[in-house]
Formats: structure tokens, C-alpha cells, sequence
């Protein structure tokens, strides 16, 4: 099993960490004919205006929409879940909507408001503490019928899935727990990876 981390721009590197951590072997997808040697994807933050430009040179999201059809797993933090959204709002802008969720970008405040803070999160064996990190974070504002809420901070989702696609608006790369890069190598296991 191999997962790729799309390394346009943001932070794919500290993935590509927390991933050697729980011992799956990751790889940087860097063209869209990567995408063909990995079983999963990680979507990290970023600028998402700035990751669709490079998606739209590189001419990805017509091998993103294969390799979700596939059921390969995806795996949206922060600007990744912006991109895989299927609204976006504050301003509004165009994405994959390969989950249906509306996103209000940069909703909990600008850099100078990042904040780190412990949420709630049951991804599979019960309702667990959660370390979370927020920088220039989307809020999820709205959850279509087929979606399921998988962690929340201050009662607000904070990550959900959708099928084979899973988003967060915290970076759970920059903390020193596991469980939400477990849970997306499970799917990816469970998914034949």
C-alpha cells in the first residue's frame, strides 16, 4: 500500500511524516500520472486558489475525478477540504465537490488567529479526545444527507467523510497523534490498497 500526498504547494511534507510515523509508505504527487502508483491521496493545506491554479497547469482534476471513481480513497486538510468541497463560500470559488459539504474559507480568522485546542473525534472506536490545530481553518457550514460528521470542536463538525472521501478543517499533521492518519490508511486498506 502506498499513499500519495499532492506536493503542488503547502504542507505535504509534515503528511509524508505523520504517514513514516504509523509505517505506511507515502509518495509525493507531483503529476497527474502519479496518481496511477498510489492507492490513496492526501489533499494538505495550503492556499487554495493557489492549488487550483497549479491543479488547473497540470490539467489534475480530470485524473483526480478518475482516481475517485476508482474508490480510491481521498483525504482533504484545510485548503484539500476547500478543494474537495462541493460548495465554497467567503469567496465563492470553484472545486472538485467530490463530498457534499459547503466550506466558509478563512472562517476561523486570519494567520494571527491560528489556534491549537483539544476536540472530540470517534473514528471508529467511540467518541475519543482529539488534538487539533487551526490555521486560517474553513468552517464547515453545511452537511449533505450522505454525509457523516467524524469529529467536532466546540460543537461544530470539523471533519467528515463522505464514501471513500474524508475532510478536516485542522492539520492533524502538526500534532504528535496518530489516529486521524490511521483512520485514512484504513480506508485505504479497506479499499484494497
Amino acid at each position: 500500500m502506498k499513499v500519495g500526498v499532492l506536493a503542488l504547494q503547502g504542507d505535504f511534507d509534515m503528511h509524508r511524516k505523520a504517514l513514516d510515523r504509523i509505517g505506511v509508505t507515502s509518495a509525493e504527487v507531483r503529476m497527474p500520472r502519479q496518481l496511477d502508483d498510489v492507492s490513496g491521496l492526501i489533499m494538505p493545506g495550503g492556499e487554495s486558489t493557489t492549488l487550483l491554479k497549479l491543479m488547473d497547469a497540470w490539467d489534475f482534476v480530470p485524473a483526480l475525478e478518475k482516481f475517485h471513481a476508482a474508490g480510491k480513497p481521498i483525504f482533504g486538510t484545510c485548503a484539500g477540504m476547500i478543494l474537495l468541497a462541493r460548495e465554497v463560500q467567503n469567496p465563492a470559488q470553484s472545486s472538485l465537490g467530490l463530498i457534499d459539504i459547503t466550506v466558509e474559507r478563512n472562517a476561523y480568522g486570519r494567520q494571527k488567529e491560528s489556534f491549537e485546542a483539544v476536540g472530540s473525534a470517534d473514528l471508529g472506536q467511540g467518541p475519543r479526545p482529539l488534538k487539533m490545530v487551526f490555521i486560517r481553518a474553513p468552517r464547515i457550514l453545511r452537511l449533505g444527507p450522505a454525509v457523516t460528521p467524524l469529529a467536532e470542536h466546540r460543537g461544530e463538525c470539523v471533519m467528515a467523510r463522505q464514501g471513500t472521501v474524508v475532510v478536516g478543517a485542522f492539520h492533524p499533521e502538526l500534532t504528535d497523534e496518530a489516529a486521524v492518519h490511521e483512520y485514512f490508511a484504513g480506508m485505504v486498506r479497506a479499499a484494497g490498497g
